[in-house]
């Protein structure tokens, strides 16, 4: 099928008007007339998920956060982002992503699922008509009793995450949780609005961690990575159920970082 073809079934599935203000969703690179046969599914396109692509001859380099943020001035191999450009248009490789359109209409349910929060809302509104509202990160009902650090590890285990930290009293009954994928440390405010007795998100720093449980919330920490990450293996499901004609790969699973 052509680029162009499947565009419209991305954006139909994620509307680009859903996105953030600041972001940069849809085609980075590339030509719209192009036949796509195989497709690369990854959260980043750093160059060694390019190489990857490259290396299975996939036409479409299918990611979530888009490689280009801001506009640029120049595209020349003095700089990494445009190293990754000139390999892709090179290649006649094309680069799309789902950002946060994609957090909007499916990352927010789809990770709200795994923990099985019932009763759910919109944690942070971003839009609305006559009949709903929508926005990133949900808040709802946990099933059954948690106590803090069963919910940490029911996420590290719901999520396949080598390990999580947590902010508050291991022994904390928590009921009500608050989820947004990636880095939610601006929305914990919001989440404590919301009556919310833990908010699970990524990225959380020293201070906004004991600051949080000082307002009377608990934070569990998963990383940006580690929640969002769910984005490959639900698109993987989606193309080859929709588009059986694809050839998809993925990028395996890898934390960003080693601990040691």
């Amino acid at each position: 099928m052509l680029l162009s073809e499947l565009m419209e079934e991305l954006e139909a599935l994620c509307p680009r008007s859903l996105a953030m203000g600041w972001d940069n969703v849809g085609l980075q690179a590339g030509r719209t007339g192009k036949e796509v046969r195989r497709v690369y599914l990854a959260l980043d396109a750093d160059s060694r998920v390019i190489e990857n692509a490259l290396a299975l001859g996939c036409d479409l380099v299918l990611t979530h956060h888009p490689l280009l943020f801001h506009g640029i001035k120049q595209i020349t191999d003095t700089d990494f982002i445009g190293r990754r450009l000139i390999r892709l248009l090179q290649t006649d490789t094309a680069l799309f992503a789902m950002h946060t359109n994609f957090d909007v209409a499916v990352m927010a349910d789809e990770a709200a699922d795994r923990l099985g929060l019932g009763d759910r809302e919109v944690l942070e509104v971003t839009g609305s008509d006559a009949e709903s509202e929508w926005g990133i990160g949900r808040v709802g009902a946990l099933e059954g009793p948690f106590t803090l650090r069963d919910l940490a590890e029911r996420v590290r285990e719901v999520f396949r995450i080598p390990h999580v930290r947590f902010y508050g009293d291991p022994r904390l009954p928590v009921r009500i949780c608050a989820i947004l994928p990636g880095s939610g440390k601006d929305e914990i405010d919001l989440a404590l609005e919301a009556g919310a007795d833990v908010m699970v998100t990524g990225d959380i720093t020293h201070h906004v961690g004991i600051d949080a449980v000082e307002k009377g919330i608990a934070v569990i920490d998963a990383g940006h990575y580690g929640v969002e990450k769910i984005f490959v293996p639900y698109m993987k499901e989606y193309l080859e159920k929709e588009f059986p004609e694809l050839e998809v790969f993925t990028e395996g699973e890898q934390e960003p970082f080693t601990e040691v």
